[in-house]
């Protein structure tokens, strides 16, 4: 599997980015994305493991499973369809720091068609850079 990961501080507390991070329908208020719809409900909270959305931008209707919630920490989810990926996981984690909180995203991927890795790479840098931003202007706005 190849990935790629990229950082931003946020001056927001841990939890308001969680809260933001892990409400799906309204990702594209801070996230590339033309719509998220959760397919369905997670456990314990609705956006919580098990749950399944669907991230539709630039053409393509993604499909992701939650299988990590820890509230002020960590979402993480995988690929279920939609990518011209074989495989993908993602992973947010935030950390109290500096009177705000750092967060780390990463995306593990393995390409359909090989030798198409450092394409991958170049498009999610360019898609997380933009989330990241999006997501510490929303966080700080609120």
């Amino acid at each position: 599997m190849d990935g790629i990961a990229l950082e931003r501080h946020v001056m927001a507390p841990t939890s308001r980015v969680f809260a933001v991070v892990t409400d799906h329908e309204r990702m594209p208020e801070w996230f590339p994305a033309r719509e998220v719809v959760r397919r369905r409900p997670g456990s314990p909270h609705p956006d919580g493991v098990g749950a399944v959305r669907v991230v539709r931008a630039s053409g393509l209707a993604v499909e992701e499973a939650v299988t990590a919630f820890e509230p002020g920490e960590r979402l993480s989810w995988t690929l279920v369809a939609g990518a011209p990926l074989r495989r993908a996981r993602g992973d947010v984690r935030l950390l109290a720091s500096g009177g705000g909180t750092r967060v780390r995203w990463s995306v593990e991927f393995e390409t359909s068609v090989p030798g198409t890795s450092w394409l991958a790479r170049r498009v999610l840098a360019r898609t997380l850079a933009r989330a990241l931003d999006g997501l510490a202007k929303c966080c700080e706005a609120r």
